[in-house]
């Protein structure tokens, strides 16, 4: 066995934690969290080109920054102090049809990190998505040996199952990892999403311009008007299971990641309105046409393999969720111009 001085002396060598799409969504609250727990040697990886996105950032502790082009050689130099990698980065508009892109940004970039975490024996959890699932037909469970047999509805999601389908072939592996599948992810820090930005997101801010909410119809007659359903998930939830697979580590796979409660548009609308206090105000518009055919009317994430492994915390309800990202969020911290949505 090592001498306990030379043990010390690799495991202060191995401190910093990698998250890559660091200024995004659910790279920046990550951070965050970790930090509330005493991470502080943070190597933040993005491209940090996005003023807005980089507001993100503001207040956390993070000991390096790293543009996203120079990362890997980054690692290749310094794998001996990186302890995990966050891999959350990743071109998430789900209308982007430029597959070379996709594929370049999502698909190769995780390929070479998965390689060098092999490589390097660093622990791994890598964001997938609840896209590849399509409409759903083999429905929402996380059997891996169901995976190749799902069908995304868009080159973004084909590009994240790519990856997963990939990862499955693979030999070799990192001694730790976790592919996790996110559904609805909503919550703080999205401002600069625009469009993409959760339903929530944009439910406050027509509701605060123009005191109503704007609904797609059903064009399936299996659903009602505004009774489409997803599974909604706070980003807090999101990070609170990161930090349990950091910890964990061990039963590597690929995980659901949502609430395990499929709620409706009209459940998540009402929820804002009170979180305002205003009276409720909801219209109903045509879906898009050129979005119609590929729309999910149902989405819920089985939680059951996650929670076997021992993942014990309650998820955030929906109601409880909008109500704190609303009151303690939004309402707090504006933008300075509502978007028109």
């Amino acid at each position: 066995p090592l001498p306990a001085r030379e043990i010390c002396g690799i495991l202060l060598k191995k401190s910093m934690i990698i998250v890559t799409g660091a200024a995004g969504f659910i790279g920046s609250y990550l951070i965050k969290q970790l930090n509330l727990e005493n991470f502080n040697a943070i190597v933040a990886v993005d491209k940090f080109d996005n003023e807005a996105k980089n507001k993100n950032l503001v207040g956390l502790k993070i000991k390096e920054r790293v543009d996203r082009d120079q990362f890997l050689t980054w690692l290749d130099n310094q794998y001996e102090t990186v302890e995990f990698i966050f891999h959350i980065g990743a071109r998430t508009d789900t209308a982007e049809f430029d597959t070379a892109l996709l594929n370049r940004l999502n698909t190769q970039y995780t390929k070479e990190i998965w390689l060098r975490c092999c490589r390097y024996q660093i622990p791994l959890v890598y964001a997938s998505s609840a896209a590849t699932y399509g409409l759903g037909e083999q429905g929402y469970d996380d059997d891996e040996s169901m995976i190749t047999q799902l069908k995304p509805l868009n080159p973004y999601g084909q590009s994240k199952q790519d990856f997963d389908v990939w990862a499955l072939s693979q030999r070799e592996k990192p001694f730790f990892w976790a592919g996790l599948k996110f559904f609805n992810v909503y919550g703080p820090h999205e401002n600069h999403k625009g469009r993409m930005a959760s339903v929530i997101w944009h439910a406050y801010h027509q509701i605060t311009r123009t005191g109503k909410m704007k609904l797609f119809k059903s064009h399936n007659p299996n659903f009602r008007d505004g009774e489409q359903m997803r599974d909604f998930v706070y980003v807090k939830d999101v990070a609170d299971v990161c930090l349990f697979l950091m910890h964990h580590r061990k039963n590597s796979g690929i995980y659901n990641l949502g609430s395990g409660k499929a709620r409706t548009f009209l459940d998540l609308t009402r929820a804002t309105f009170r979180a305002l206090n205003k009276p409720e105000h909801i219209e109903f518009i045509d879906t898009p046409a050129d979005i119609r055919d590929k729309y999910q009317y149902f989405t819920e994430a089985n939680m059951t393999k996650l929670t076997r492994i021992g993942y014990s915390k309650p998820f955030t309800s929906l109601e409880d969720g909008v109500t704190d990202y609303v009151q303690n969020y939004l309402l707090k911290h504006p933008i300075a111009e509502h978007p028109a949505t």
